[in-house]
């Protein structure tokens, strides 16, 4: 197997590749290599699953209910991701449960697509906006 390697300026991490064809004539796993995941990659998959988790619980993208598109930003280390959340919620909202779903949801999304373990999720709830406000939004 290849090993891959970012040429970027962000900081990366190395997640150990085990795949199914271990024992089909194939080295050990460590001696196969290891695939590169820059920050900026996991903060891209981190936020298309914050965008998905709203879009399931609201019934319709963000963009749809006047929401901006969720924002995050990742740092990975050792292993382990931390990730930043900004989002905007439709208003009223219970914004602690609304919380608490998507840091579940993106720690999962994030996990299972990666391989990462996801130590911290955190999310900051740029504004709430009225429901209904996205039928009156020019742009």
């Amino acid at each position: 197997m290849t090993t891959a390697t970012a040429t970027a300026t962000a900081t990366a991490t190395t997640v150990t590749t085990a795949g199914a064809a271990a024992g089909a004539g194939l080295p050990p796993p460590a001696e196969r290599g290891a695939t590169v995941l820059p920050d900026r990659v996991v903060a891209r998959v981190a936020g298309r699953a914050a965008h998905e988790a709203l879009a399931h619980r609201w019934g319709a993208a963000p963009g749809r209910l006047g929401l901006d598109e969720p924002g995050a930003e990742v740092s990975v280390r050792g292993g382990e991701a931390r990730i930043a959340l900004g989002v905007d919620l439709p208003y009223p909202v219970d914004i602690a449960g609304e919380a608490r779903a998507l840091q579940d949801a993106v720690a999962r999304r994030v996990a299972d697509l990666t391989g990462l373990r996801v130590g911290e999720v955190t999310v900051t709830v740029r504004r709430l906006v009225p429901r209904g406000a996205a039928a009156g939004r020019v742009r």
